[in-house]
């Protein structure tokens, strides 16, 4: 079957897909994964096709960007700014979308972030489609949606809210959805339209996450499935840098401190900040630099090392005392793989979710929010809350039995053969 994933955003909305495409190529099927060009060599390397999507959110590294501009390449934090950066993306989108998407696809699997736009190319051509989410997005009960910074609203509140946050994505789309149905010869009609026309058919949708960190609520409609998680695909041969690796060898596990594609406003600060707060809690560290441009090239000693480019928390997440991080779906997920204790610092988006997911397992110590690091009302405030957040996630054995029990429980789930054979039956 020649198959087609579609995903939109930064590494962490992509890489599950390349492990769940290697394993739809080792059933036989023809695959291939459209996204942005950044991610072109962690798509081909996983020995999948690759075909190109604008709005590159790599395109412009974001700590390269004007700290003073909130709204420039980057992240960020307010609801309103949000909205306007992915009004941006989804204008950009929707052509690239419909370009990216041949006759001769006979399935298309939609992400989060392509399924409002891509409904509408599927339409049009007539292909069968099925979701691929790393996200819970329909409405329920049992939490509020992803985008509600974590809050509990209640039964009826969360589901509410749920209904309000598909309905603000509707709105988000209508121009992109207008312009997409126009040169595709289709008539009119909204996103809230196709959307609800999709959901009243029961649209199958595959959630790549744990039920362990989001059980399945009762109130689902059908069609709605966790599969499991989808980790990135890693090669065989794939090794950490020489010089993570004797920073390893050299003293106890250090912590690492990374925030993956977020920008922070302060680079300085908040590297100042993670630099002082493991030296105030006598602990060893990796800071991966990332698109916060974490460093401690200021203060050279051999207790801290700054990871200049990415590395796999796969390889390197096992072989530390603790892991600092955004909470993005991924790195939430890898660290619970590892089985170690978390800091969770979210910036946006569904980080708080994570975030609290993960508290409510017992794997992580209460989320800091960026903002009580890079605006507290003095450094040194920001440096004694971290630090004892670093104290507690390497010393309570509570965080870290609990972290390894779930580590114990997700290696007993195999999402991308789980996704392979929901697949199977849905296929035509």
């Amino acid at each position: 079957m020649n198959i087609l994933l579609t995903a939109a955003g930064s590494y962490g909305d992509v890489a599950p897909y390349t492990g769940l495409g290697a394993r739809l190529r080792a059933a036989g099927h023809q695959v291939t994964l459209a996204t942005h060009d950044s991610h072109a060599p962690l798509v081909r390397a996983a020995g999948l096709d690759f075909r190109s999507l604008p709005g590159d959110p790599g395109a412009t590294p974001a700590h390269r960007a004007d700290r003073a501009d909130r709204d420039a390449p980057g992240t960020p934090t307010t609801r309103r700014a949000l909205m306007r950066r992915a009004a941006t993306f989804v204008a950009h989108l929707g052509t690239g979308l419909a370009d990216a998407v041949t006759p001769d696809t006979e399935l298309l699997l939609l992400s989060t972030t392509t399924a409002p736009l891509g409904w509408h190319v599927a339409e049009a051509l007539d292909i069968p489609t099925v979701g691929a989410y790393l996200v819970p997005t329909a409405p329920t009960r049992a939490f509020s949606p992803v985008l509600s910074g974590g809050r509990r609203l209640g039964g009826w509140g969360n589901r509410a809210a749920g209904r309000l946050s598909l309905r603000v994505v509707d709105r988000l789309h209508t121009d992109a959805a207008r312009a997409l149905r126009l040169r595709l010869g289709l008539p009119p009609a909204t996103p809230g339209t196709v959307r609800r026309r999709t959901e009243a058919a029961d649209w199958p949708v595959l959630h790549g996450f744990s039920e362990l960190v989001v059980p399945r609520p009762t109130d689902w409609r059908p069609g709605l499935d966790i599969t499991g998680y989808w980790w990135p695909h890693l090669a065989p041969d794939a090794r950490l840098p020489p010089a993570v690796e004797d920073f390893l060898a050299a003293g106890p596990p250090p912590v690492s401190i990374g925030f993956g594609s977020m920008a922070a406003t302060d680079a300085e600060r908040l590297s100042c900040v993670a630099v002082r707060a493991l030296r105030r809690a006598g602990l060893r560290g990796l800071l991966l630099s990332g698109n916060a441009g974490l460093t401690a090239a200021d203060s050279p000693a051999d207790d801290v090392l700054t990871v200049p480019t990415p590395v796999p928390h796969a390889l390197l997440f096992p072989r530390v005392a603790a892991a600092v991080h955004h909470c993005g779906a991924g790195t939430s997920a890898a660290a619970l793989r590892a089985g170690i204790p978390s800091v969770p610092v979210p910036f946006t988006a569904d980080q708080p979710f994570w975030a609290a997911r993960l508290a409510a397992l017992g794997a992580a110590t209460a989320a800091l929010p960026v903002t009580t690091l890079t605006r507290a009302a003095s450094p040194d405030d920001a440096v004694t809350r971290l630090a004892a957040a670093l104290t507690e996630a390497t010393t309570a054995p509570a965080l870290r039995t609990r972290a390894r029990a779930a580590a114990h429980h997700l290696t007993t789930e195999d999402g991308p053969t789980t996704a392979l054979n929901a697949l199977t039956r849905l296929a035509p």
